[in-house]
């Protein structure tokens, strides 16, 4: 599968510089990383934390593209000048996101139901700045006709391309993709779709490859980090993981561990993170519940390195 690009969908929380750059040396696969999105919330103040993960030397061996999370023209305007002053030429705009918390602001998937404000502030990006836009959608926040709503305002723009995520808003990951929505995109917009939705195993990318035979950029988000072997392998079009898997895959864990432990202060913090991460990996262990809990009851840093250690040989 060599004509494909794949391409690292943002996690918030998760997939921050740290753990593209472990992913990228350990994994590979991956042709493109979005960085988790950038929000400012009202004020214009980049974060210390978003400052940290776009710094060029924090991703000197990987392709990033950052993203903004917005409904507010001055803010995206903002953003475009911060990211340009550090090197890059490309901003996303996510207007996938599903949380209530984002949703109910009228950002994320909340915004798609509102054509005239995506509009107002492609205009003034593309009449101010020479920045290139491309877009993180789903099909709408309420239902899956509202993103056909937006397509001819998007058609009006230059935008690099349209990653669809074939969920509408309210269905945050629950029940199944729409497939047949998302064909209905390819059908009624000029621009260049990329795919992205529960792509989960080798078998699931073969599926959705021959379903849309014209796509050829996928976006893998949840499925990344559940298997962070899935990349290399759809890439080798192979479903046999290294021999050394469980090998590799420890020297990942324990570089985003000791890494994670650095940055974040006290025992809580690091063991949330690292929780967080093995509620995606234990799905690609043979026993994913049992894999979880076991890390889950860890309460101190010996007990779940302790943990992690009976994890990895069950594999």
């Amino acid at each position: 599968m060599k004509d494909i690009t794949l391409l690292s969908s943002p996690l918030q929380g998760f997939t921050d510089f740290r753990f593209r750059n472990a992913f990228h040396r350990y994994f590979g696969g991956v042709d493109t990383f979005y960085a988790p999105y950038i929000r400012l919330n009202g004020k214009l103040i980049i974060k210390n934390s978003y400052q940290k993960d776009l710094q060029p030397h924090n991703n000197s061996t990987l392709e990033v593209i950052p993203q903004v999370m917005t409904n507010d023209a001055d803010e995206f305007l903002f953003v475009v000048k911060y990211i340009q002053s550090l090197g890059y030429k490309e901003l996303n705009w996510n207007l996938g996101c599903p949380y209530p918390m984002v949703t109910k602001q009228g950002m994320g998937s909340g915004l798609i139901c509102n054509p005239g404000k995506i509009d107002l502030i492609l205009k003034r990006t593309h009449e101010e700045t020479d920045v290139t836009v491309s877009m993180k959608m789903r099909m709408g926040y309420e239902h899956a006709q509202e993103i056909l709503e937006v397509f001819p305002i998007l058609d009006k723009y230059p935008l690099k391309n349209i990653a669809i995520h074939a969920r509408i808003g309210k269905q945050l990951y629950k029940g199944g993709v729409d497939l047949e929505a998302f064909q209905q995109c390819i059908d009624n917009t000029r621009h260049k779709l990329y795919y992205n939705g529960d792509i989960t195993s080798v078998a699931k990318f073969r599926e959705m490859k021959e379903r849309f035979p014209g796509i050829d950029h996928f976006m893998i988000g949840r499925g990344l980090i559940a298997d962070p072997f899935l990349p290399s392998m759809i890439k080798n079009d192979t479903t046999e993981y290294p021999k050394d898997r469980w090998k590799i895959f420890s020297e990942f864990h324990d570089t985003i561990y000791q890494q994670y432990d650095e940055a974040l202060s006290g025992p809580t913090p690091i063991k949330m993170k690292m929780q967080g991460f093995w509620e995606y990996f234990s799905q690609s262990f043979s026993n994913p519940h049992q894999t979880f809990k076991r890390i889950k009851k860890a309460n101190n840093p010996r007990a779940y390195q302790q943990a992690v250690r009976e994890n990895l040989n069950e594999g």
